[in-house]
């Protein structure tokens, strides 16, 4: 795993909660527009998949009390989980691929609607994804899924001096491989079959040699139109495209995207379908519906792309004509750390998962706002070029201080914050109220994030044992755990 050099523990900062008067009277909590759409005030909960949708996609009641309780909160907007454009299978989470998910995500807005009362927009957070297989355990591997070919016989055969094997049988090639150490395994085989003994097969979008893969650009247009279109049906403010860390869009917008269609290289051609996936969902839901984007300011991964790649981007979304721009860094499949056999690879676990989410233990700079500053740098750019549409900044953000200061210093237009309204979700209510010290501060060692890790229902050890004999409380699968915090 990737660790940072001898890191510091920071505490949390100090911060003086501001009377009722002042938080009125403040930036964070005076109205914004974004599109057609009005927010009430500047507070966001981005989107946090907590793993409580059925293995089919469908919403839940855990699903229904976890959007219940940010509700209650009433931030300005919530933005729903990362959810599956294709009606394919992909464990619990969330889908929007077909018509048949429309009812319960209906139920989902209805949700929301109630228990804010009215107060909150609530947007979806719409991804594809490519295959991620688990890492396979050695003889699986090379009695399974490699595929022998007269480059591994020549490899062999020059690794070992012995020119057998260029004529052996494969069954005798699988055999020595699966007995041999790593040191002639690097040998024989290429990068990429390295990676999907160690680490588990992962597709790549510059897999052209795919069909599946070299059709995304015709066929993901139309996948993302008619979730949005089911978005609109059931009720939703608007759509987040999910364009960032390790997912399919990202890795048409990364710099390692060297596709030779037109879709690859050059920035010009990174941007084509991220941006035809846009005009196909606006001509199918209208103007009047938020179309929102989620990218990188930086992939933080050796060959990636940075802040200018960034800065150029959120340029090239304005003028098309996204309703706001939501930055985040890092994320990345390619630094993550390499799993236990039987467990898919994490892209939050190297040096660019850490700058996604940072925690208290951290280097000089600290965790709390640390992208912040390219969300700057892309807000900046995006006005010098005559674009106003809001640029939405997060990461280690959790007093009222840090939001409006960032806000007054003009950073960002809106500022989200995931994990310390998982910590407390009526933390936007008791500074509004003036009642800031009573509030549940987040302490940054991301429990949460080792939850979604493994898969589990994410909770927050702040308060997920907390009044577990509550008659009502629904508790996680094992039984050891609250699933929402406690009113």
């Amino acid at each position: 795993m990737w660790r940072m050099k001898d890191p510091i523990r920071h505490k949390l900062p100090e911060t003086r909660w501001p009377t009722a008067r002042e938080a009125e009277d403040s930036l964070l909590f005076s109205p914004i527009r974004i599109g057609e759409t009005l927010l009430e005030h500047r507070t966001w909960v981005p989107a946090m998949v907590p793993w409580r949708a059925t293995e089919e996609g469908f919403v839940t009641r855990n699903i229904l009390d976890w959007y219940g309780r940010f509700a209650a909160g009433r931030p300005a907007a919530i933005v729903v989980e990362a959810t599956g454009i294709r009606d394919i299978p992909s464990g619990p989470l969330l889908r929007i691929g077909h018509d048949r998910f429309i009812p319960g995500l209906k139920e989902l807005v209805e949700t929301v609607r109630r228990e804010s009362e009215g107060h909150t927009r609530l947007f979806i957070q719409i991804i594809d994804f490519l295959a991620v297989k688990r890492r396979p355990e050695k003889e699986k591997f090379f009695d399974r899924f490699l595929i022998i070919t007269e480059s591994h016989r020549r490899a062999l055969s020059e690794a070992t001096s012995d020119e057998r094997w260029l004529a052996a049988d494969e069954s005798s090639i699988r055999a020595f491989l699966n007995s041999a150490p790593d040191s002639m395994i690097d040998l024989v085989l290429n990068e990429r079959e390295i990676e999907s003994l160690r680490y588990g097969y992962r597709e790549r979008v510059t897999d052209v040699g795919l069909p599946h893969i070299q059709e995304l650009p015709s066929v993901l247009p139309d996948y993302f139109a008619n979730a949005a279109a089911r978005a609109r049906t059931a009720g939703f403010d608007g759509v987040e495209l999910h364009y960032a860390h390790a997912y399919t869009m990202a890795g048409f917008l990364s710099a390692r995207n060297d596709r030779s269609d037109g879709y690859g290289g050059a920035r010009e051609n990174r941007v084509r379908l991220p941006l035809e996936v846009y005009r196909a969902i606006r001509n199918k839901v209208g103007i009047d519906f938020v179309v929102g984007v989620r990218f990188l300011g930086d992939e933080v991964i050796s060959g990636g792309s940075r802040i200018d790649d960034a800065v150029f981007f959120g340029i090239e979304f304005a003028r098309t004509g996204f309703d706001y721009l939501s930055i985040s860094k890092g994320g990345k499949f390619e630094d993550a750390s390499q799993p236990k056999v039987g467990h898919a690879v994490y892209p939050y676990t190297g040096q660019s998962g850490y700058e996604c989410m940072p925690t208290v233990w951290s280097d000089e700079r600290g965790p709390f706002g640390r992208n912040v500053p390219l969300a700057a740098a892309i807000k900046h750019a995006v006005n010098l070029a005559g674009f106003s549409q809001p640029v939405i900044a997060s990461g280690g953000i959790a007093t009222f201080e840090q939001a409006e200061g960032i806000l007054r210093r003009e950073e960002a237009d809106i500022v989200a914050s995931a994990r310390q309204s998982l910590a407390d979700p009526d933390w936007f209510r008791r500074v509004l109220a003036g009642r800031g010290a009573e509030i549940r501060r987040c302490e940054f060692t991301n429990y949460c994030e080792g939850l979604d890790q493994m898969h589990k229902q994410v909770t927050c050890k702040l308060w997920d044992r907390l009044r577990l004999d509550e008659a009502s409380v629904s508790k996680s699968q094992d039984g050891r755990r609250r699933l929402v915090a406690p009113s």
